[in-house]
């Protein structure tokens, strides 16, 4: 049986202990703030991140590790006859994917590269599975059936405060950005096949409070719940109130809570927060713990 090796990028919400454990290898995006250029999670950390955007100039951009990376990477897993599967962030949200497919077909190492539609911990779901079925020995063709199932039963929802960072970004007019700025309006949306759909836009947070609590019984009403995740750019005590009480009505389910990377603080601005699930028709609650 060869060895598989699990390969993902920095936008995934994963724990230094998650990736010990479960010998996932992360290779880190690039961020350029103004004129210093970065590594994710190698020459800056997602706080000090934060702090340079404040300050920044102008937006900053993040780029897809460089290709030789990938290639040193896959070739050294690959050594001894070793494969990979690679598990990428949403291609509509970064070329990451991309690059992990021309470095796939540049080298002699047997790589099967996955776009997961997601990102941060929706990204995380499928790599945590994978790589646990790795562990277990389990041949790619088991880990690819499981990485389609949970991706096909993950639900990933992000509130955005400001419309600044995607106005900048392209991906909203500037009208749209000017009208919501001044209605102090707030959006939530879902990803949905890697794109950005609107489920509630409101003003202020009273809509989006209510949406919380709507999801939140919904969870309770919903079988087979494995995990939720949390994630925010700056606003740590307003995500963990939220991660204590969908902890308090749902007892049994896992969660997890961290601040969301660079990359994808870059696209939602300040005081944005994800909220991500996933379930599975294999496992029961009891089951998943």
């Amino acid at each position: 049986m060869k060895n598989i090796t699990i390969v993902t990028d920095s936008s995934a919400q994963l724990s230094p202990e998650e990736l010990e454990k479960l010998n996932i290898h992360v290779l880190p995006l690039t961020i350029l703030v103004d004129e210093d250029t970065y590594v994710d999670g190698e020459t800056i950390q997602k706080d000090v991140f934060m702090e340079r955007m404040a300050t920044a100039k102008e937006l900053p951009k993040t780029s897809q590790p460089p290709l030789g990376r990938f290639l040193e990477t896959y070739n050294k897993l690959g050594e001894n006859g070793g494969q990979v599967i690679s598990i990428h962030m949403t291609e509509s949200l970064s070329g990451t994917v991309n690059a992990a497919r021309q470095a796939a077909q540049m080298t002699d190492t047997d790589v099967t590269v996955i776009d997961s539609k997601f990102t941060d911990r929706g990204l995380s779901f499928q790599v945590i599975e994978a790589a646990k079925l790795a562990l277990t020995g389990a041949d790619k063709t088991a880990i690819l059936n499981r990485i389609e199932t949970v991706r096909k039963n993950t639900k990933l929802f992000i509130c955005v405060r400001t419309l600044e960072n995607l106005v900048k970004g392209g991906r909203v007019s500037r009208v749209v950005g000017a009208v919501s700025s001044l209605m102090n309006m707030k959006l939530v949306f879902e990803l949905v096949d890697g794109k950005l759909e609107s489920r509630v836009k409101g003003r202020g947070m009273k809509p989006v409070n209510k949406w919380n609590q709507q999801l939140k019984e919904e969870l309770q009403q919903t079988k087979n719940v494995c995990e939720v995740g949390f994630s925010h750019a700056s606003d740590f005590e307003y995500v963990n109130e939220l991660n204590e009480a969908f902890q308090k009505a749902l007892p049994m389910v896992p969660m997890s809570m961290d601040q969301t990377s660079p990359v994808i603080a870059t696209h939602t601005g300040k005081g944005a927060y994800a909220i991500m699930y996933y379930t599975d028709g294999e496992k029961s609650n009891n089951e998943t713990n």
